[in-house]
């Protein structure tokens, strides 16, 4: 007993000694923001950003990864208020579809200094999600409700719809486990629009087929967004991590102590 315990302690020392490296603050600039708070879209969960977290850690950053519910806007923006609550300074708030219009009210919270909108909604003061996808429709006609009103893909469309560009394996396992949206939530309209006030930056994923590539330009463009467009599918988070990445860092690099005005 006394050999396995030291093995299990010596593997956890070694464990601990390898997380340590890549979390390392050392690469990033002095004052820059270091706490990076990520929202999911809908139809799939927080593990849906493991590549963009991934190379996050790996630049230096601390990463948090908020678990909402999709079942009403009010609780998904206060379980994200809660995690920014939880960081232990300025804070890059990210979202992606759905989590777009968490991180628009939650982006009020006083340590948030960007945000970062992935293929997402990014709605003004009195609109909703449903409202902005009647805007422009998107090319999918497939997310649908069922009897509970609870908005989902067909299994069988999942891959082309959501992810063109995952592999058929990742989609089909990504299919298997959808976390619906309410159209409770969906259709809840925001009352703050935190993009009005603190520097924003808008992802277009130009081969999107759940939110019209179109739509994605003229939100970002109305809310003044610094626009990159990625060649990617609604799961741009998943499909180009890296490039995901390098947009939520250059917002982290350029506004750091402080909130600068738009």
């Amino acid at each position: 007993m006394k050999t396995f315990l030291t093995t299990l302690a010596a593997a956890a020392a070694m464990s601990t000694v390898g997380a340590a490296t890549p979390t390392s603050p050392a690469k990033l600039p002095e004052d820059a923001t270091r706490n990076i708070v990520l929202v999911h879209s809908a139809l799939v969960d927080g593990s849906s950003w493991r590549g963009v977290y991934d190379e996050l850690i790996r630049d230096g950053y601390h990463v948090a990864i908020v678990a909402h519910g999709q079942l009403m806007l009010s609780a998904d923006v206060a379980a994200t208020q809660r995690v920014i609550d939880q960081q232990d300074g300025p804070v890059v708030l990210v979202g992606a579809s759905y989590g777009g219009v968490i991180i628009t009210e939650a982006g009020a919270h006083p340590k948030v200094r960007a945000l970062v909108y992935v293929a997402a909604m990014q709605p003004e003061v009195g609109e909703s999600l449903v409202d902005l996808a009647a805007r422009t429709p998107s090319a999918s006609k497939n997310l649908l409700p069922d009897t509970n009103g609870l908005l989902s893909l067909d299994p069988r469309v999942f891959h082309a719809d959501f992810g063109a560009d995952l592999q058929s394996a990742q989609a089909q396992f990504l299919a298997a486990g959808q976390m619906p949206l309410a159209v409770a939530a969906a259709s809840t309209k925001v009352t703050v629009a935190a993009w009005h006030r603190i520097p924003t930056y808008g992802i277009v994923a130009t081969e999107d087929r759940l939110i019209s590539p179109a739509l994605q330009r003229f939100m970002y463009t109305r809310g003044n967004d610094k626009i990159t467009e990625i060649k990617a599918s609604h799961a741009v988070f998943m499909s180009q991590p890296r490039a995901v990445a390098l947009v939520i860092e250059t917002a982290a690099k350029v506004h750091q102590t402080a909130s600068p005005a738009k």
